[in-house]
């Protein structure tokens, strides 16, 4: 049998570069150099935190979105458009409440101008491939999310696509509905019973990558580019306590905590000031540190069986981890994370005295929190407002991820008691601090 490179490419991303233009300033670079090249029978996925461009390098490969810079071709020919026979399954159901499970999956065939009775034959088909059948006249409402979900791929395989595109497909259904549905899928996908060549998958769940994929390209952050490429070789269906999966989901978050090299000159003051904040609350951060303290851990756990046992997903455990990473608590290193003696020492704390060694982490890891404190001590009213920093941090990051980033300072200097925030005014001040 000929190995999957050697079949036809579907599709070719070469160079690809996506940024956005920020009046004056520097443009936002979400996707530089990305390489991809997908072919007939492979089933791919693009696996990385949120915000690492993944969704929006699907929709350059749809023909949604055109590049800034690079080359995409399907089945050869440059896109310049929505391409033809591609179909896409979103992160929401995106279905049309007014219209019954039929009426909506015959939509893509309705656009193309398929007879009315082609369009019932094939919509039906399609409905009873992904187990609706019977429920062909019910409304979304009278739905569950995973039914509902089930509809929405049902709507993309009835117009027969070579390529299916699926942006985080299960992350809006729970634990339950989401593993069912995943299941039923590969199982049609490794039977041949599915109308498709080939998928390309966005997900942040690093054991659903490594449960469905022939091959996971793992992207980096800020922008976003392909780290690393590896594929996935064991026959469906895939046993998740076997070793061989076990050791392969442990390399993957070794890859994804591996500490980059420190830059070769130091950040300008306002770059630093412009660190991104994951909204990180601080009691699942005191949470953690808890955890880690006492028994079985002792101070030392491995990523994927602390995921497992605090049943957190990937972009739910790393941002907690890369935030007592900042603030210099704890260390993460190879797939693993390791209090340092700061965090042993905020465990054992009673409440005030946290509050200080949170303060002490804050003015000396965070810029931008100890830049707000900063400005409130030198002001003679001791007060300031949020606008110049929220401008500050636009002018490096997108207006959603600065507003964020404020965000996260704000509730993390509240905490600390640095001090205090007038949501209605936008502003900051040193009132009922000292």
């Amino acid at each position: 049998m000929d190995s999957v490179t050697t079949r036809a490419a579907l599709v070719q991303v070469e160079r690809c570069r996506q940024a956005y233009h920020k009046d004056s300033n520097a443009d936002l670079v979400v996707l530089d150099d990305v390489n991809l090249t997908l072919h007939d029978g492979e089933l791919v996925a693009l696996l990385g935190r949120s915000g690492s461009g993944k969704s929006t390098l699907l929709r350059v490969v749809a023909g949604l979105l055109k590049p800034t810079a690079g080359t995409v071709l399907w089945r050869g020919s440059q896109v310049t458009g929505p391409a033809d026979g591609v179909a896409m399954v979103f992160q929401s159901f995106a279905l049309f409440p007014w219209l019954t499970v039929q009426e909506n999956v015959e939509l893509g065939l309705e656009a193309k101008g398929v007879a009315r009775a082609e369009r019932e034959r094939r919509a039906e088909e399609a409905i009873d491939l992904i187990g609706l059948g019977g429920y062909e006249n019910a409304y979304p409402k009278e739905l569950s999310g995973g039914m509902r979900q089930r509809v929405g791929l049902a709507r993309a395989l009835v117009v027969h696509p070579d390529l299916l595109l699926m942006d985080e497909p299960f992350s809006a259904l729970d634990v339950l509905t989401a593993e069912t549905l995943r299941t039923d899928l590969i199982d049609l996908w490794s039977e041949g019973k599915l109308p498709i060549k080939s998928i390309l998958m966005v997900t942040h769940n690093i054991e659903e990558a490594v449960l469905m994929a022939d091959r996971i390209l793992v992207f980096s952050s800020n922008p976003g580019r392909v780290a690393n490429e590896l594929a996935v070789t064991f026959p469906h269906p895939r046993n998740r306590l076997a070793p061989a999966f076990r050791q392969l989901v442990d390399d993957i978050y070794a890859l994804m905590t591996r500490r980059a090299p420190a830059p070769k000159t130091p950040p300008s003051a306002a770059a630093a000031l412009a660190i991104p904040l994951s909204p990180v609350s601080t009691n699942l951060m005191a949470g953690l540190i808890e955890t880690l303290a006492a028994p079985p851990y002792d101070g030392h756990a491995d990523l994927p069986a602390l995921a497992a046992v605090l049943q957190l997903e990937l972009d739910e455990l790393l941002p907690l981890g890369e935030a007592l990473q900042l603030l210099h608590f704890a260390l993460l290193e190879e797939g693993d994370i390791r209090l340092l003696p700061t965090g042993r020492e905020f465990a054992s704390a009673d409440t005030d005295a946290r509050k200080v060694l949170f303060a002490t982490a804050l003015r000396a890891n965070v810029p931008l929190v100890a830049g707000i404190r900063q400005v409130l001590d030198e002001r003679w009213n001791h007060r300031a407002s949020a606008v110049r920093f929220r401008d500050e941090l636009e002018d490096h990051m997108s207006p959603d991820y600065a507003e964020a980033t404020l965000r996260t300072a704000i509730a993390w200097g509240r905490y600390a008691e640095l001090f205090s925030y007038d949501e209605e005014a936008d502003q900051f001040s040193l009132d009922e601090i000292e």
